[in-house]
């Protein structure tokens, strides 16, 4: 098959790499509109870190002539087998409405390119009844050609995990929902093809590709699993403010509650961040915005960083003028990415009470941290850093797991929103963290 992956971020390149490195017959063109992620995929390097085993297979696969990229739609749709779309969606943070506008322009561009017999698969999270209504009418409009029969147009969604891509791939059921019964069984051949699924005894039914019956039963399906989480993070972070403010360790509530099988309740924490839980229950409350539920914890988790920053304050009595230290401008740790990241809730919040804020991450050069208005803050293992007043953990990278007081000179207080560091290692320095109950001045 030749197959061409539209996008190459941080799923669609180990897409394309799965996709190519599942028959040695298969010709896999990544398209994307970075100049520079073009060349570097075609130098047979990873343009971004981080992901296991791309490096590998990248310098593998391209060297084989088994994967290419191009910027050119022209070169990369035509003839091609199957296209497979994991383009970005964005959400606009004022209105929460998405924002198709990249989403848009490539589906138009591939359009004009496509040819008689080819799958058409998307596997960006979209609102229910996208597929059918958005694309396919766009789709049939430039290309000239029906679907159902010229060609076929499916929504299958990514269920994967930045950073263990190919495990997940394996682990996971493959969801396919397509707008015809020839659609979605040419997707379901497709999908078992260019996929090796791990055996799992824990699902209703074997692993593998899994028929939903529609496209909007697999748009659901995305959203569900995802917005399941936001509800039950945001449900973890109301009992964690009780918890402060009664004096109990909601972790050892948690732990409590979970060892029997019923109960399945989340970590709460200083934030929810990322391209995924903060945004796909945005986009199912664009289809269903009676969903009360899922919008009232959407909320909670957005005042989270707010909520760390008063708990703070409220041992301080003020944060004014002090030099407050957020570590972590990911929205997770060993993720270098600030996609709806807590950071910028906290900076924001630290500001608003007047406080002199710097930022560190692993991850991230001076540079890089300056480029987003933030002062970049030094620190290193046995490398204490400037003299600060208060340190706030917002990403639970490693490295932080090594913190002590000592580190950070002059340190008052220590909130840890990610329960990343060791408390042995703060003795005689004030240590909150998120639902910990720790005792706090009124």
């Amino acid at each position: 098959m030749k197959i061409a992956v539209v996008a190459l971020g941080k799923i669609g390149l180990p897409l394309a790499v799965q996709f190519a490195d599942a028959d040695p017959a298969h010709e896999v063109v990544g398209v994307d509109v970075d100049q520079r992620v073009v060349d570097s995929v075609n130098r047979g390097q990873e343009p971004f870190p981080g992901e296991d085993h791309l490096a590998d297979k990248l310098a593998d696969l391209v060297p084989a002539g088994r994967l290419r990229a191009s910027t050119d739609y022209a070169d990369a749709i035509p003839g091609a087998d199957a296209v497979v779309v994991v383009v970005p969606l964005f959400v606009d943070e004022a209105t929460g409405a998405p924002d198709f506008g990249w989403m848009d322009a490539a589906t138009r561009s591939l359009a004009q390119h496509l040819g008689p017999g080819t799958l058409v698969s998307y596997e960006t999270t979209l609102p229910v009844g996208t597929t059918r209504d958005r694309w396919k009418p766009m789709i049939e409009e430039i290309s000239g050609l029906a679907e159902g029969s010229d060609f076929h147009l499916v929504f299958s969604p990514e269920r994967v995990l930045t950073g263990r891509v190919f495990a997940d791939l394996r682990r996971y059921p493959k969801l396919v929902g397509g707008l015809s019964e020839a659609g979605t069984a040419a997707a379901v051949a497709f999908y078992q093809d260019v996929l090796d699924f791990d055996t799992r005894l824990d699902l209703p039914r074997p692993n593998g590709v899994w028929d939903l019956g529609s496209a909007e039963a697999a748009e659901m399906a995305k959203l569900a699993e995802t917005t399941y989480r936001d509800v039950n993070i945001g449900l973890a972070n109301q009992f964690a403010r009780f918890a402060d403010t009664v004096g109990i360790d909601v972790h050892r509530v948690i732990e409590a509650c979970n060892s029997q099988p019923y109960s399945h309740i989340h970590t709460p924490g200083i934030a929810v961040g990322g391209h995924c839980i903060p945004v796909y229950p945005r986009l199912y409350l664009s289809t269903d915005p009676d969903a009360t539920v899922v919008a009232s914890a959407r909320a909670a988790n957005a005042a989270m960083p707010e909520y760390a920053v008063a708990r703070a304050a409220s041992l301080l009595g003020s944060l004014d003028g002090l030099r407050v230290l957020v570590l972590g401008a990911s929205y997770r740790g060993k993720v270098k990415e600030t996609a709806f990241s807590g950071v910028f809730a906290t900076v924001a919040a630290l500001r608003s009470r007047g406080a002199q804020v710097l930022v560190h991450d692993p991850m991230y050069t001076d540079d890089e941290l300056a480029s987003f208005g933030w002062t970049p803050y030094h620190w290193a293992a046995g490398q204490p850093g400037e003299p600060v007043d208060v340190a706030i953990v917002q990403a639970d990278h490693p490295e932080y797991a090594h913190l002590c007081a000592a580190d950070l000179p002059g340190l008052r207080l220590l909130l840890d929103g990610r329960r990343t560091t060791d408390p042995s290692n703060f003795t005689g320095t004030p240590r909150l963290t998120i639902g910990g109950g720790e005792p706090v001045p009124a």
